[in-house]
């Protein structure tokens, strides 16, 4: 069968998934800014049939005061909707009999409660923003190079993402820079890691095919989504570039101006707005 482009894929849709900043709103000082139409987007994916679920790669706050947060900007959101590294690392941890060094931002700290840091046996680096200093880079490639077999797991592997005063680095650069000193490949958790969106499809009880993912993250949204199985959109909001649409491996399978334009042309294939 001819595969079904974006938008008439979404008339056999069951799910989506929506990256949140840069597509639900734009970090930044206090709560950040929602991104306008976006509130209402939401409202309207909620009220029709499909599932919905938002699949992040935050790692500068814990999911119970992310999401607040994001309730406090308008959104009608709750923690199990909400899939984000963190809680996934401390499941491969425990799984693994690992005792991590932390490199995270502090708000994060609190999402690795009850797990065992002494004598760490690994690395966790997530987006720790201004404590990627060079003394604590430092003690990150410390614990590892001393390791006999070094294990790094970085929480997402952006290059950089936007607030409201602009572009940021993201962890992914820190996340070579530890790569390069110690001659390791880090483990991904979060996007794009297929097995970070095999979870959230498991949840939804959904297959691939019926899925399609939102994100202003060509790479790590889009590209991850496709590797397995998805659809995915991108928006032009967030850290849309224009050079996107001439990347040289992934092609979205759509573009829209922001969120609410790729849910009314979902909802208008499905007869529903």
């Amino acid at each position: 069968m001819a595969d079904i482009g974006f938008p008439r894929c979404a008339a056999s849709l069951k799910g989506v998934i929506l990256d949140m900043c840069g597509v639900l709103y734009d970090s930044g000082e206090g709560d950040g800014v929602a991104i306008p139409g976006s509130v209402d987007a939401v409202r309207k994916l909620k009220a029709s049939d499909l599932k919905l679920r938002f699949c992040t790669n935050e790692t500068q706050a814990a999911r119970e005061k992310f999401v607040a947060k994001l309730r406090r900007l308008g959104f009608d959101i709750c923690v199990s909707e909400v899939f984000s590294p963190a809680p996934a690392a401390v499941a491969v941890l425990r799984e693994r009999g690992l005792r991590p060094h932390l490199l995270v931002y502090d708000a994060l700290l609190s999402e690795f409660e009850g797990v065992d840091t002494s004598d760490p046996n690994c690395v966790v680096i997530g987006d720790a923003a201004e404590k990627f200093s060079y003394a604590n880079l430092n003690e990150a490639f410390r614990v590892l190079i001393g390791l006999e077999k070094p294990i790094l797991f970085s929480l997402g592997k952006g290059k950089y993402y936007k607030e409201t005063d602009g572009l940021k680095l993201d962890v992914g650069v820190y996340m070579k820079a530890l790569e390069y000193a110690c001659d390791v490949e880090a483990e991904v958790i979060g996007k794009p890691s297929a097995t970070f969106f095999q979870s959230v499809l498991n949840d939804m009880a959904l297959q691939p095919h019926e899925v399609l993912m939102i994100g202003d993250d060509l790479v790590n949204d889009v590209g991850g989504a496709q590797q397995c199985g998805m659809k995915g959109v991108q928006v032009r909001t967030g850290k849309y570039r224009p050079s996107d649409q001439k990347h040289p491996t992934v092609t979205a399978d759509g573009t829209t101006d922001h969120l609410a334009q790729a849910v009314d042309m979902i909802l208008s294939q499905r007869g529903k707005s």
